[in-house]
């Protein structure tokens, strides 16, 4: 459950992240329909990217305790191996979109607003929360391997995804242009690196012990 003290900093947060995710929802859903792919296109393509379905994953993780902090959802994203387990996820997109495809693009407008919520302000924002505000006595060595789950569950999705409608959201998993084996190779070498902010986010909990929220 949320505590009273850090409550006013998970409304915020909960605003930046679904101001995040429902711009980049409509300019996705805009270009879809220009180009015409049409609504349902447009949701595809958007929920195929693991930037997207994570930041859904913070609004989620922070909406569920505030708004029904006695149900099912806001108890289990009150738990702090949860709470560490998105912040690990929500981390690792932003190193891996600053090391690996900030490059690849240059957003302008609105398109650099998203950018910028998605990628560095949110994950900057739930960090923060995750550090002043979750409990950090019951993680343990062992929490990161679960928390690799999601982002192994993610690559298998993405790769039935672009198989069945040959559309890769990013270019290290295209096996349609790369093959398989460079495919799972460079999944590998993901989910090693996810595995260490995991580590990482494990060594810092030991650095405090108890929320300062």
């Amino acid at each position: 459950m949320i505590s009273p003290r850090s409550r006013p900093l998970a409304v915020l947060l909960a605003i930046v992240s679904w101001s995040g995710v429902l711009l980049q929802g409509y300019l996705t859903l805009h270009s879809a329909i220009e180009s015409g792919k049409g609504v349902a296109g447009g949701f595809i393509i958007f929920l195929g990217y693991f930037t997207i379905l994570t930041n859904l994953l913070v609004c989620t993780a922070l909406t569920a305790p505030l708004v029904a902090p006695t149900s099912a959802w806001g108890k289990y994203f009150s738990r702090p191996e949860v709470i560490a387990g998105v912040a690990a996820s929500i981390v690792f997109v932003s190193i891996a979109y600053h090391l690996l495809l900030r490059h690849v693009w240059n957003p302008q407008g609105l398109h650099l607003v998203a950018n910028d919520l998605l990628h560095y302000i949110t994950p900057s924002g739930y960090l923060i929360y995750w550090w002043l505000a979750a409990p950090k006595t019951s993680l343990r060595w062992v929490h990161p391997l679960w928390w690799g789950l999601y982002p192994t569950v993610y690559l298998v999705y993405a790769l039935i995804r672009g198989a069945l409608i040959n559309s890769y959201p990013y270019g290290f998993i295209d096996a349609g242009a790369i093959g398989y084996q460079r495919t799972m190779i460079n999944g590998i070498g993901l989910l090693v690196a996810f595995f260490a902010v995991g580590l990482m986010m494990l060594a810092l909990s030991r650095l405090q012990k108890k929320p300062t929220l």
